[in-house]
């Protein structure tokens, strides 16, 4: 009798396993069906998008993008016409956020504080792009791309301080308290006051629908994609089970989200410094611990930014890939951030300016520098290092493991922060955007929300191709919005800059003690 149960038994479990076994190969099979129909969906359909935006002209072997020689020009033009704002009042925009001057007793409009705003905005900014952007960066363009990244960055700091100023004077504070500002309103509400109403209303609108599209796809899709990488890198995670990483991210942006911009910046206020913390720290062990070739790497990066022996199209390509990193790194000119800083509690937008200027020196010109550091040094130290057909976030984690085998998990625990970080930011982004279109209210913010989730989950699920180069489209093509009505705009800009700076030396703005 036992013999027959057990064979009984034994019957009942080979079954079962097998029958899970084919159920496995059969979720598998779906993922993989699903990835490919969405794939081909945007290669199909949003092509055309993609070749517009980064339509090229020919320089030596390859072709230079127009969109990133129009956000390096801007940044340069903005540097020039600000006088070199970012090197002159860095300090002064150290002691706004050290909370300076600002009046402890005053009851000002806005949601959050100038630290909040800062690390909200660093939140969407310092993520994704400074780890597997950095790695897709130096994959192709080699060590000298880094010089460009920091160059882009230090540039970019005064297209910052443009958008971020008008973001605050033209905001809209609704009944509730809460804000709506952004490039949508500075450029229909500041061109309005030029005498440019429908010029305005057409870049705002346009600005508008290509944040949604950026939101929905480089802040949301991108960043779960690539956080269900690294956990697939690290801890050996199963691919296709970035439907239940999906659910658990969604879960937890949306636990957030629902809370409007306080419950964002409480949380981002917090969590941007340490996930920043413990990704620097790391950067420096390795750093440190091969101190003695840190002059070599540097070496590497200066030859490489003007000679690029060996990578793609040499020179120009280390040009190309680090203008393009740096810009998708620290999106200076592509007026997201300006979004966030519209919440600040203050009355002098230029104060909101000069903070926002500190932004891309830490995202690029800190951050990324580090990184590309660390990948720098690893290829030093196996030589010559391409990451044996890595590239993105995974070159990045196989450059820490070179020092220690403990970053590889620790890295991946950096990504998953930085990852949701800039996924809450980006849907407070993509919802002001949304709003604008659509009307302000709880069903439209409802709607959104419940829609980023979505997208949460698919991005996690899917495997990129095309959609990736439709998430880099869709953030460059807001720049060309926004950047029009900068141009029009930046004498408002200097001439609050000149008023706040006027008023400051007379005394007429006082300081306070922290």
């Amino acid at each position: 009798m036992r013999k027959i149960r057990n064979i009984f038994i034994g019957f009942l479990v080979a079954f079962s396993t097998s029958a899970f076994a084919e159920e496995a190969g059969s979720f598998k099979q779906t993922i993989a069906n699903f990835s490919q129909s969405v794939d081909g969906f945007f290669n199909d359909y949003t092509g055309w998008f993609v070749s517009l935006i980064f339509k090229s002209v020919p320089i030596g072997e390859v072709g230079f993008p127009i969109i990133v020689g129009w956000l390096l020009l801007a940044a340069f033009i903005f540097t020039l016409y600000f006088g070199f704002v970012q090197f002159r009042r860095a300090g002064m925009a150290i002691d706004i956020v050290k909370g300076k001057y600002t009046d402890p007793n005053s009851k000002e409009e806005g949601e959050v504080s100038h630290f909040q705003a800062l690390t909200t905005a660093l939140s969407g900014t310092v993520g994704l792009g400074n780890i597997a952007g950095v790695g897709v960066a130096l994959a192709i363009g080699g060590p000298g791309a880094t010089f460009w990244m920091i160059l882009c960055g230090l540039l970019g700091m005064a297209s910052k301080f443009c958008e971020c100023t008008l973001g605050v004077k033209y905001r809209t504070i609704l009944p509730s308290g809460a804000v709506s500002g952004g490039p949508m309103y500075y450029l229909s509400q500041g061109l309005k006051e030029k005498g440019l109403g429908g010029l305005g209303k057409v870049l705002a609108v346009g600005f508008a629908v290509t944040c949604i599209l950026a939101a929905l796809g480089a802040g949301n899709m991108f960043q779960a994609n690539q956080a269900h990488a690294m956990l697939s890198y690290a801890f050996d995670v199963p691919s296709e089970y970035g439907l239940i990483t999906g659910i658990v991210l969604a879960a937890l942006v949306f636990s957030v989200i629902v809370g409007g911009m306080p419950s964002i910046a409480s949380v981002t206020e917090k969590i941007v410094p340490w996930m920043a913390a413990l990704y620097i720290g790391m950067a420096l062990i390795v750093i440190v611990g091969n101190i003695g070739q840190v002059g070599a790497a540097f070496g590497a990066i200066f030859a490489g930014a003007f000679t690029g022996a060996g990578v793609a199209g040499g020179f120009i390509g280390a040009l190309i890939q680090g203008l393009k990193r740096a810009t998708f790194s620290n999106e200076a000119g592509v007026g997201s951030a300006a979004i966030a800083h519209s919440a600040v509690k203050t009355k002098e937008p230029i104060t909101e300016g000069l903070v926002s200027l500190l932004e891309p020196f830490v995202d690029t010109v800190v951050i990324c520098t580090m990184t590309a550091l660390v990948i720098t040094i690893a290829g030093l130290n196996v030589g010559p290092y391409d990451g044996s057909g890595l590239t993105g976030v995974t070159l990045t984690a196989a450059s820490f493991t070179e020092t220690a085998g403990i970053f590889k998990y620790l890295l991946a625990i950096a990504v998953v922060m930085f990852a949701f970080s800039t996924m809450i930011s980006w849907s407070y982004y993509g919802l002001k955007s949304w709003t604008y279109l659509f009307g302000e209210g709880k069903t439209p913010e409802m709607v959104f929300k419940a829609l980023f989730c979505v997208f949460v989950i698919v991005g996690a699920t899917i495997q990129f191709g095309a959609v990736i180069d439709f998430s880099d489209a869709a953030l460059f093509a807001m720049s060309i919005f926004n950047i029009i009505g900068l141009y029009f705009l930046m004498p408002v800009v200097k001439k609050e800059l000149a008023s706040f700076i006027a008023r400051v030396k007379s005394g007429e703005i006082k300081t306070y003690e922290k």
